[in-house]
Order: structure tokens, then sequence, then C-alpha cells
């Protein structure tokens, strides 16, 4: 339960809090990154949800719900891996999308650098902490954060950040995957001892 509960909390903090939700305030949004987010959120519930049940297979020493526990934990563990493997080899398509939303502002701020786009590029400026599409590019009039020492390429730095968010959620996902292992070794254990203990008696 406690684990899924983090799972929950670590996918909406990188859905909702982090650099990566800046590009949700536009109307496009990379939905290929969001979309194993949502899965990651939809996992915890599940594991949430799956750990009361459990509890109460545990406390009843029902060897029926403890079964039930063991297979709905192997459903996770397999569902975990899937995902694992299907986020690093869409990673390519993830950082294409949102290197693809920032080039579209940017041609958009281009032809009209007065308009309401100058106060989105400047929003994800300062969000990635960069300038442009080239270091050269902040003389040319683009509106970047004064606070920054070296303008560098906005592209760069947008696979920059998916790439540290997919390793966080790698990391994430393999310790869960531990941990999903240890429950279904747990439950294995503890359904043979109530069987044991019921046949003594």
């Amino acid at each position: 339960q406690l684990a899924g509960l983090a799972v929950i909390a670590f996918g909406l903090w990188l859905r909702f809090g982090g650099v990566m939700a800046d590009f949700a305030s536009d109307k496009k949004s990379p939905e290929y990154f969001y979309m194993g987010l949502y899965v990651l959120v939809g996992a915890g519930a599940l594991m949430t949800t799956v750990g009361f049940f459990g509890c109460c297979g545990a406390a009843r020493e029902s060897q029926c719900l403890i079964g039930a526990f063991f297979a709905c934990l192997l459903v996770i563990f397999a569902a975990e891996v899937t995902a694992g493997v299907f986020a690093f080899i869409g990673k390519k398509v993830a950082i294409q999308e949102a290197q693809k939303i920032y080039e579209d502002v940017y041609d958009d701020y281009m032809k009209n650098p007065g308009g309401k786009v100058n106060s989105t590029i400047y929003h994800y400026h300062l969000a990635l902490q960069c300038c442009g599409k080239d270091n050269m590019e902040q003389q040319t009039g683009l509106p970047c954060p004064e606070n920054i020492q070296k303008a560098s390429n906005c592209l760069v730095e947008i696979q920059n950040v998916i790439d540290a968010n997919l390793h966080l959620v790698g990391i994430v996902g393999i310790a869960i995957a531990g941990i999903t292992i240890f429950g279904m070794i747990f439950s294995m254990v503890l359904c043979c001892a109530i069987r044991n203990t019921r046949d003594m008696i």
C-alpha cells in the first residue's frame, strides 16, 4: 500500500510539479510522455488497492484472498516490466514531441514577437533555463531570463530533462518491481503456512 501511494505521488509530481508540467500550459503537450505517467499513477492506485485486499487476506488467514493477491502482484509485475520497456523504447518519440512543441512556439514568436506567445516562450525559457534553438540566438531579441549566465540550446535542454525524468521513472520502477517480487514470495510463504497449520489441526 505504501509503495502504491509513493508511486501515485511520484507520478503526479512529474506530471504537475516537475519541469515537464510546464509543457502542459500550452494547447499542445507531449502526450506520449504523459501517457506513461498516467499508466504509472494507475499502477500505483492498483497496487494500493491490491495491498489492502492482501492485508485483509492475511488478517483473515484466507488462502483464496492471498492467492488472489499473489496473482494480482504477478500481473502488476508484468505490467511494470512492459511499461519500463515501453518507456525506454519510446524515449526518442517523447523527446521529439516536446521539441516540436517548443519549435512551434518559437516559430509563432518569430512571426509575431509582440503577441501572446511572448509570455509562453519566456515561460519555457525560464523553466528550462535556456534561450532559443541556438547559443547565439539570445542576441536576436528573444525573451530570455536575465539570470542566465550562458544561453544554452533549448532543444538540448528538453532532451536532458526528459532523459533525467525517464531515469527517475526507471529507478522507481525497478524499486517497485523488487518490492512486488518480495510481496509475491511472502504471500506464497504465508499461504503455505496457513495450509500447514490447517492440516495440523
